[in-house]
């Protein structure tokens, strides 16, 4: 039985594509792949991430996204919608779509058990290869958890895990903290005395 051919798409195409599509898709190796829905946890806590950074970012020279801001890692031509990100300096956009950041600061991922294994995996590596990257966050929706990934001055990649509702994850890279009280309110994750 003969399978159909895949379609390759160049960068310009999936661009051209998606810039009218009525849902996300993420772009790797010529290929599309359409991007799933996610469940309460993981929308309030991506919310929640996005009201604190940008409340302590104002003023400052530094933006914060959520996930409707295109991320490309030019060195595997992966575009992908990190749940949040954010630029600290001037920010780079691939073209006047206004829409494809190229130098992100640090980027959020909240984890899902659908995502998962991208978030840690591919996607991970992906991301090490931007230069502009500082810190990689990736927050468990199921249990109170969050790793932050800081490149050292020599290029490494150094965990600091925080999983007690009152660690406070600093994010050098913006000049920001996130409580995990915080991050995690609403979702039933936390003991109800907090």
């Amino acid at each position: 039985m003969a399978t159909e051919p895949k379609t390759f798409l160049t960068p310009e195409q999936y661009l051209e594509i998606e810039r009218k599509a009525e849902y996300k898709s993420e772009y790797y190796a010529g290929e599309m792949f359409a991007m799933a829905g996610a469940q309460e946890p993981h929308n309030l806590i991506t919310t929640n991430v996005i009201v604190s950074l940008g409340l302590q970012v104002r003023g400052r020279a530094c933006r914060v996204y959520g996930s409707d801001m295109r991320v490309k890692v030019s060195q595997s031509g992966l575009y992908t919608y990190p749940d949040v990100s954010a630029v600290y300096g001037e920010r780079q956009l691939e073209d006047t779509g206004l829409d494809t950041l190229l130098n992100a600061t640090l980027i959020v991922e909240v984890l899902s058990p659908t995502t998962e294994v991208r978030d840690r995996g591919r996607k991970f590596r992906d991301y090490r290869t931007i230069a502009s990257l500082r810190q990689y966050v990736m927050i468990a929706s199921e249990l109170v958890e969050v790793e932050l990934y800081t490149r050292d001055d020599k290029g490494d990649w150094v965990l600091t895990l925080a999983s007690q509702p009152e660690d406070v994850v600093q994010l050098a890279s913006i000049d920001c903290s996130l409580r995990l009280t915080d991050v995690y309110d609403k979702t039933d994750l936390l003991p109800s005395a907090i």
